[in-house]
């Protein structure tokens, strides 16, 4: 089965409106920045984006808010995107907040096959509301469902044409479970090898689960939020 795609276009070219998709990445960290810029000139809407954060006004998913193409957002933290705030503010955005560990939790058990998991996290808090709880031991745990995604897109450091990905320090956070848990698994990857090329010591998503694999260009990058010192006065 040969895995490799021309590029984002390509990779994306059958998610259609309506679609659910999980987009790897943490705060600005190892976001698939091609894929979400190939999904602003497709010009899909009416999405379901499952990600840690909505990016920022001007970049990774802020770009599709910006082009009005998200339905409804799943995520853990969204506080660096004005737009985002404006549209849930009117009504536009419909958000469903998940504290961060259920989020990769429930990524998690997509890829292993559970329908559910049980969770302390929410409990008699507004994350409770309208879902079954049940006491194991004298402790209350939430059921929290797997997510269901259509699409699950991650960006890498290294691929090799057979899928296999390796992830670098920070961006080792949601792409891993993602990657396991989309029906149709999209990498982007800052290099692509050869088979045989990868330590398998180090390789953190086997091939079994990428469908599509591409080596991205350009990418940026960015800090979300960059803080320095001032430089002490010069003598």
């Amino acid at each position: 089965m040969n895995k490799v795609v021309a590029n984002a276009d390509e990779a994306i070219k059958d998610i259609e409106s309506g679609a659910v998709i999980m987009l790897g990445g943490f705060g600005l960290c190892g976001i698939p920045e091609n894929c979400i810029t190939a999904l602003v000139r497709k010009k899909v809407d009416n999405l379901t984006c499952i990600s840690n954060n909505a990016g920022v006004d001007d970049f990774g998913i802020g770009l599709m808010l910006q082009q009005k193409q998200v339905k409804k957002m799943i995520s853990s933290y969204v506080g660096e995107n004005a737009e985002f705030e404006r549209q849930l503010l009117s009504g536009e955005l419909e958000v469903e907040l998940v504290p961060q560990g259920t989020l990769a939790t429930r990524c998690m058990a997509a890829g292993y096959g559970m329908p559910a998991i049980f969770t302390p996290a929410g409990v008699g808090t507004e994350v409770a509301n309208g879902k079954e709880v049940r006491n194991f031991n004298g402790k209350d745990y939430l059921m929290e469902y797997a997510f269901d995604a259509d699409f699950a897109i991650v960006k890498a450091w290294k691929g090799d044409t057979m899928g296999n990905l390796m992830y670098k320090d920070t961006a080792r956070n949601f792409n891993p479970m993602m990657a396991m848990a989309g029906k149709i698994t999209i990498a982007e990857v800052e290099e692509l090898v050869q088979p045989g090329e990868l330590d398998p010591n180090f390789i953190h998503t086997p091939g079994i689960y990428v469908h599509r694999i591409f080596q991205g260009k350009d990418y940026e990058k960015r800090i979300e939020q960059r803080t320095t010192r001032k430089s002490p006065p010069t003598p």
